[in-house]
C-alpha cells in the first residue's frame, strides 16, 4: 500500500470569529503577540474543528463521565462514528471486577485493571492566523432595547464592550489517507469506498466552512486554496501564505515552495510533476494582485480546486483497496 499525505492552506476572510475569557464586561478575541510588536488575532484549532462537526453533523459520538472528566464512551468505534475516525480519541476503562471465568470458580473475582486506548488524530488542522494586524478596534453595546420594555423606573441597564478585528486569515489542514478507516485498537479497517467518502465529506466541510458566533454567522469559505495529495506527508504551505500589503498576496514565496515540491518529485515521482501534483484556487477579485496570481500561479475556481482535490483522493484509495 502507498502512503500519501493530503495537504490544504487557506486564506479565508473573518471578523471576531474566536473570544478568550476576556475580563469584566469586556470580550477578547484570542490573539497573539509577534516580535514585529503587533498583535494578530487567531482562531483555534478547536474552534475551528468544532464548527466543521457541527457544520457537518458529526457530533454524534457516544459520550460518557469517567470520575469529574467528560470523554467518549468505551465502546465507540470508528466505524460507527465518522467523528473520531477523523479527529482521533483518547477512551478510558476503569478498575472494576471481572466476570468469573468458569462456573466452578464461584467465589472467585478478579480484579480488573483500568485500561486506556488512545488514537491520533487522522485529519489535523492549524490555528487560523490573522494576517492583518489588530489595532485595537472596540465594540459598544448595551441591553437598552429591554430596558426600554421595563414600565417605570429605568434600572438593570448593561453595557458590555467587545473587541473586534476583520481581518484574513490563514490555516493548514493535513490528512494521513491511510490512517482513515483504521483502528488497531479495535480491529476495525473499513472499505477503501467509506474511506474516500469520508475524506471528500471532509473536503465538502472545508470548502464552505462556516462559523456561529456571538449572533452571527461568520463565512470562512476560501477566498484562496492551495495543495494536493504528496508521496511526502508535508504541510508544505503552512506558515507560506503571507500579504505584502493590503489584500495583496506575497507569490515569490509560493513559487519557491512549488520549487522544491519539483525537487519532490524528481526523487519520488521520477521526475513526472503529475505525481505530485500541487493545484490552486482562488477567488482573484479579492486580492489586489489577482491577475498576477492567475497568471504566475496558473489559479483555478474555488470549486474546481476542490474537485480535483476530490478527484486525487478517489484516485487514491482506488489504487489501495481493501
Amino acid at each position: 500500500m502507498t502512503k500519501k499525505g493530503l495537504t490544504i492552506s487557506i486564506i479565508c476572510e473573518g471578523e471576531s470569529a474566536n473570544y478568550g475569557e476576556g475580563y469584566g464586561n469586556i470580550s477578547t478575541v484570542k490573539r497573539i503577540n509577534r516580535a514585529d510588536g503587533y498583535s494578530y488575532s487567531y482562531i483555534s484549532r478547536q474552534a475551528l474543528i468544532y464548527s466543521l462537526k457541527e457544520n457537518l453533523d458529526w457530533i454524534k459520538t457516544n459520550t460518557e463521565v469517567q470520575g469529574k472528566v467528560a470523554q467518549y464512551s468505551w465502546d465507540s468505534n470508528i466505524e460507527e462514528y465518522k467523528e473520531i475516525d477523523l479527529f482521533g480519541y483518547m477512551k478510558t476503562k476503569p478498575k472494576g471486577v471481572k466476570a468469573k471465568k468458569e462456573e466452578n470458580q464461584k467465589d472467585e473475582s478478579k480484579s480488573e485493571k483500568g485500561q486506556t486506548k488512545i488514537r491520533a488524530a487522522a485529519a489535523r488542522f492549524s490555528n487560523a492566523i490573522s494576517l492583518e494586524a489588530y489595532t485595537g478596534d472596540m465594540d459598544f453595546g448595551t441591553n437598552l432595547s429591554l430596558v426600554n420594555r421595563v414600565k417605570g423606573e429605568e434600572k438593570g441597564l448593561l453595557p458590555y464592550n467587545s473587541e473586534i478585528h476583520k481581518s484574513y486569515y490563514t490555516y493548514t489542514v493535513t490528512v494521513d489517507l491511510d490512517k482513515i478507516g483504521e483502528d488497531d485498537n479495535d480491529g476495525i479497517n473499513l472499505e477503501s469506498d467509506k474511506k474516500k467518502e469520508r475524506v471528500i465529506e471532509l473536503l465538502k466541510g472545508i470548502e464552505f466552512l462556516h462559523r456561529d458566533i456571538k449572533g452571527r454567522v461568520e463565512n470562512l469559505n476560501p477566498i484562496f486554496a492551495i495543495g494536493g495529495v504528496y508521496d511526502i506527508k508535508n504541510p508544505f504551505f503552512e506558515n507560506r501564505l503571507e500579504l505584502e500589503e493590503y489584500k495583496t498576496l506575497k507569490i515569490s514565496t509560493i513559487k519557491n515552495v512549488l520549487k522544491s515540491i519539483d525537487r519532490l518529485n524528481n526523487q519520488y515521482g521520477n521526475g513526472e510533476k503529475e505525481n505530485n501534483k500541487t493545484y490552486i484556487g482562488c477567488i482573484l477579485g479579492k486580492f489586489t494582485n489577482g491577475d498576477k496570481i492567475k497568471e504566475e500561479l496558473a489559479t483555478i475556481e474555488i470549486s474546481d480546486f476542490f474537485e480535483k482535490i476530490s478527484d486525487e483522493v478517489e484516485k487514491y484509495y482506488a489504487s489501495n483497496k481493501n
